[in-house]
């Protein structure tokens, strides 16, 4: 296999490792965690307009949608009960992330991805058996404890075993899981299915290795130095092996580490991190799906080339001209 370097904490050293089949398969395999995340995100759109889910579940909205066909749907889906169905989910991943990265410090990556796969296969066979609204909103629930330690877990896990040659690539298997979980979903729109990618994630769990990062951080150091050989493929892994226990100790350092994401140099970087993710709930249609897809694939290609600084200001130009296009016809519509 092909040589590269992997850079240290610091960014000034390159370590000796090989790009193997192993950690390549190993980041595929774990990055399908994505998967449960964005396929809810296409599913719950098509399955809360199905007429036999509503009128099951939600008798009000379906009367509705029965009565005023000609209304907005702001109007026929304005309903208490079918928001907490939805936002309970997203709710729960927020409250998980927080628990998740506590666990996933003391208990490592492979425990912690085998606690999310758990939470999936419970939350999709309680949503599955489901012929209440509780019931539903419980399994709902669930899935999103999933959700929280799946987005918290696996990129950690990618950005500690990716080498630094295809790091960027490697890490965005990720977004491109998530990209092919909405097309996925707009597909097959029904909601049982999301069974098979939580069953997926649970058995990958139990393939892959911990990372050599949170091994030592949890002081097993010989065995992350084991596991470090064994994903570089190199017996010279020392000068890595002592950075990474010096990232370790500066990080156990570190106080209460959520408050300094609002200090003030974080802020803007976290501003601009939540308001990213606004735009999910557009990631409806199948067109859109397949061409989110479609460009996740040319990211991985130039990421590790162009870097994420040219293609983020590139992607943000493009979204503020396509969103002024997508204003002309209202523009138009309102001057005639």
């Amino acid at each position: 296999m092909a040589g590269g370097g992997f850079a240290s904490a610091a960014g000034n050293t390159e370590f000796e490792a090989k790009i193997t089949f192993t950690v390549i398969i190993s980041c595929i395999m774990v990055a399908t965690g994505g998967l449960m995340f964005s396929y809810d995100i296409g599913i719950a759109g098509g399955v809360t307009s199905m007429p036999n889910f509503l009128q099951k579940f939600f008798p009000e909205v379906y009367r509705k949608t029965q009565e005023h066909g000609s209304d907005s749907n702001y109007c026929k889906y304005d309903n208490q009960n079918l928001q907490l169905f939805t936002s309970s989910l997203y709710l729960a991943a927020l409250v998980a992330t927080i628990f998740a990265s506590g666990v996933t410090r003391k208990l490592g990556r492979k425990k912690t991805m085998l606690i999310s796969g758990f939470f999936f296969i419970v939350g999709t066979v309680l949503n599955a058996v489901a012929n209440t609204l509780p019931l539903l909103i419980i399994g709902r629930i669930i899935l999103g404890c999933g959700v929280g330690f799946a987005n918290q877990d696996v990129p950690v896990f990618l950005s500690e075993i990716a080498p630094t040659r295809i790091l960027g690539a490697l890490n965005i298997m990720f977004q491109l899981n998530i990209t092919i979980g909405i097309l996925i979903a707009n597909i097959v729109n029904w909601f049982t299915a999301l069974i098979v990618p939580a069953l997926l994630l649970t058995v990958e769990a139990l393939v892959v290795d911990g990372t050599p990062n949170s091994l030592i951080e949890r002081g097993f150091e010989d065995e992350g130095k084991v596991v470090l050989k064994k994903i570089r493929i190199v017996e010279n892994v020392d000068p890595e092996f002592e950075d990474i226990v010096k990232a370790s100790k500066v990080a156990k350092e570190v106080k209460n580490p959520f408050s300094n994401l609002f200090k003030r140099h974080n802020r803007l970087p976290l501003i601009i991190a939540i308001l990213l993710q606004h735009d999910a709930s557009l990631y409806s249609a199948m067109i859109t799906g397949a061409v989110n897809v479609l460009s996740t694939l040319v990211y991985v290609f130039l990421v590790d080339k162009a870097g994420r600084r040219v293609l983020l200001l590139e992607a943000d130009s493009r979204s503020s001209y396509f969103s002024r296009l997508g204003c002309l016809p209202c523009h138009y519509s309102q001057s005639s």
